[in-house]
């Protein structure tokens, strides 16, 4: 083997250890991400549920004009304004789940029948 073709035997083995050392963190990074996606979703669902609550709550007779939770109101909403910024994380797990439950719905079915 001459000089020339040790050399270029070494890159190419440093280059592979570095592509397959990429490619580990790049699927790391994706995972992570799609867990937290998964996890700010649940989350946004939660807090939607939070605020129609606390909204059905200040029509009651009872607490109608309250400006405890009229305030308690406001805040909710401006905090949904906030999640909704972050739409695009969490709408990336969002149609997985409905294929997901579609499929599961469609498996039940073929069960029954």
């Amino acid at each position: 083997m001459s000089k020339i073709e040790i050399i270029l035997s070494a890159i190419l083995a440093i280059s592979i250890i570095i592509n397959i050392g990429v490619l580990t963190y790049a699927r790391a990074a994706i995972v992570q991400l799609l867990f937290v996606s998964e996890e700010l979703g649940d989350l946004y669902e939660m807090f939607n549920g939070f605020s129609n609550h606390l909204e059905d709550i200040s029509n009651l007779e009872m607490f109608y004009g309250d400006e405890t939770v009229n305030g308690l109101l406001e805040h909710s909403r401006s905090l949904q304004e906030q999640f909704e910024t972050f739409e695009y994380i969490f709408s990336l797990t969002e149609e997985q789940k409905q294929k997901q439950n579609k499929n599961d719905t469609e498996e039940k079915d073929k069960e029954e029948a």
